[in-house]
């Protein structure tokens, strides 16, 4: 589920089907309303993903541009796209040290922003992550259960279940159906 790469598919010798958890957390996004939403990709690689949720949510998009000056550390440089006044979800795929996503929040509140909220499908999460995300300004993170994580004091973890998910896929697939149909949302082709 969410791949880091699609190259990694190759590594397999049996057929893969590359399942993406954005339906699950959509349908928990759009039930919460954020108003005034711009989603943001902190980094130039994210930017297809941000611009689904951006599409789906009905959001504004925006790309923080950043430079890593060691691998747990980036120094954002400057941000495309309004953020000002506006609530945010930054959006990646995975995190274990959250410097990416504690950085580039920080640097869109020193810029205006609202509320910050912080969405991964997967959330490793090791000490370093957990210590930085207590210090940090974000106000929510939205993440799966694709990654065993015990409960974590001082940060807002919201963790939403992917089973309903893998079972229709493995559903499908036995049904040889298409799995694929299920990561079109409104009309918008997830991945």
């Amino acid at each position: 589920m969410d791949l880091h790469a699609q190259q990694i598919v190759g590594f397999f010798d049996i057929p893969v089907d590359h399942l993406y958890a954005a339906p699950v957390i959509y349908e928990y996004l759009l039930k919460k309303q954020i108003p005034d939403l711009v989603v943001v990709s902190p980094d130039v690689g994210g930017v297809k993903m941000a611009n689904a949720y951006a599409q789906v949510l009905g959001g504004e998009l925006a790309i923080v541009v950043k430079k890593r000056i060691s691998p747990t550390e980036v120094v954002p440089i400057s941000v495309v796209g309004n953020i000002a006044g506006k609530n945010i979800l930054i959006v990646d795929d995975l995190t274990e040290t959250a410097g990416t996503l504690v950085t580039a929040a920080e640097y869109l509140k020193q810029n205006g922003a609202k509320k910050i909220y912080a969405c991964v499908v997967h959330a490793v999460l090791s000490d370093k992550a957990i210590e930085r995300l207590k210090k940090s300004c974000i106000d929510e993170l939205i993440t799966t259960d694709t990654v065993y994580r015990p409960p974590v004091e001082g940060v807002k973890i919201t963790t939403l279940s992917v089973a309903k998910l893998l079972g229709e896929a493995i559903r499908r697939i036995e049904g040889n159906m298409s799995v694929s149909s299920l990561f079109v949302y409104n009309g918008i082709r997830i991945g």
